[in-house]
């Protein structure tokens, strides 16, 4: 068999269907920067990005989610003034201190809270109503007109913060 530079594609350049190679700004084996529009990772400070998108979001649902939504996050603030906000998964809310605290993802009959370690908090009150089967998330489904217990939700919210900043760092 002859090797044919004009058909497999030379040393020189890429064959057919290859890609350049292009020389990273960034070192191998770390993340490439973030572009300007995306939110900043956990833990950094609170990125106005990913408030903005929640905010936008609020906006854009235009009913009882919207509103729901709003009133989760304001409650989420009161009970951890420095947890952060993050974009994440193509268009989820996620609340960060010290890891994921919960998520707010809204569905056409529902706003779902996941708390990212919900199967370890203590909930006495019963709050979550969804997810109960696993053995690490637990949810709360809340439903157009339902109305949610702030103070076992406040509690559970400064629970899984506590929870966040207790675990072993990693070595």
């Amino acid at each position: 068999m002859i090797w044919h530079p004009e058909e497999a594609g030379s040393p020189a350049g890429p064959g057919p269907g290859r890609h350049e190679r292009t020389a990273r700004p960034y070192g191998r084996g770390q993340p490439p920067p973030l572009r300007k529009d995306e939110p900043t990772l956990a833990n950094g400070p609170r990125d106005d990005t990913a408030s903005r998108q929640i905010d936008q979001r609020i906006k854009d649902l235009a009913d009882w989610r919207g509103e729901t939504l709003a009133h989760i996050r304001a409650l989420i603030h009161a009970a951890d003034p420095e947890v952060t906000e993050t974009w994440k998964w193509r268009g989820v809310p996620v609340w960060e201190h010290a890891g994921i605290i919960c998520t707010g993802e809204t569905y056409k009959a529902v706003v779902k809270l996941t708390f990212a370690k919900g199967a370890a908090l203590d909930d006495p009150a019963g709050v979550f109503n969804a997810s109960l089967e696993g053995n690490t998330r637990r949810a709360i489904d809340i439903r157009e007109g339902e109305a949610i217990d702030e103070t076992a939700f406040t509690a559970l919210i400064r629970a899984a913060v506590a929870l966040n900043a207790a675990r072993k760092p990693r070595r």
